[in-house]
């Protein structure tokens, strides 16, 4: 799924394709937002870890889960 994370002070949002649940990510950024930890960590699909510090969000915005699609059929 799709994972938008705003950075207070900087200019571009930090976008990365996760294999974790929606209800993963929402727990994380709980964690971090009622300072059970300092840090807000996420792991995208090819095993790399974001680690953004929980005073500096400004949103996170979950997507929906992607579908792959294989095939060559209409879009």
């Amino acid at each position: 799924m799709e994972v938008k994370i705003g950075v207070q002070h900087a200019p571009r949002e930090i976008v990365l394709e996760s294999g974790q649940t929606a209800e993963e990510v929402e727990s994380a950024v709980a964690e971090a937002l009622t300072g059970k930890a300092q840090l807000l960590t996420l792991e995208d699909d090819h095993g790399r870890k974001v680690l953004v510090p929980a005073e500096r969000l400004a949103y996170v915005e979950i997507g929906e889960p992607t579908v792959r699609k294989v095939g060559f059929g209409p879009v």
